[in-house]
């Protein structure tokens, strides 16, 4: 069995004109909701062995803020620039090429193609996720370059609204 948990960036801030949208960092709110996610996804004994990140300021430290929650070290996140701007074919590469060793990733990227990848392999219909919104899904398979949405499970759907 995989599980693969898909989150997308926590709230970024806009009062940066001078930042490029690879550099905008995450707003009060957006630190306050990864953090509040990070604490209810380790109410769930959720404990990936592999979180990969966007390259963008705002995923790596939505994924910083969520794995510390989940005892998870900051400098073993991967960052990669392949999530930053990818589409949901391209996340899908990098789910393929996730270690098979590692049962249990979490992939933080943007929307919409973070939303598309979700429904791409999601049994069920997923809305668009909003900000810190984070889907979970088993697979029945021993290889990440086998999930599908044939062999996947809904485990939850969650946001921080659901909390507030």
């Amino acid at each position: 069995m995989k599980t693969l948990y898909i989150l997308r960036h926590a709230k970024s801030s806009w009062d940066f004109d001078e930042l490029s949208d690879h550099d905008r960092p995450l707003n009060k709110r957006g630190r306050s909701d990864a953090q509040l996610m990070g604490q209810e996804l380790a109410n769930r004994s959720v404990a990936p062995a592999l979180i990969v990140s966007s390259s963008a300021v705002r995923a790596i430290t939505t994924a910083t803020l969520v794995g510390k929650e989940l005892n998870y070290n900051a400098e073993d996140i991967v960052v990669t620039d392949s999530v930053y701007g990818a589409d949901k074919h391209e996340l899908l590469d990098v789910v393929h090429n996730s270690p098979v060793e590692a049962d249990a990733v979490m992939l933080v990227g943007h929307n919409e193609p973070i939303s598309e990848f979700a429904n791409m392999l999601s049994p069920e219909h997923i809305a668009s996720l909003p900000t810190t919104g984070i889907v979970a899904l088993e697979f029945g398979c021993d290889s990440w370059y086998d999930v599908s949405k044939e062999n996947a499970k809904l485990l939850f759907y969650d946001f921080p609204k659901n909390y507030k």
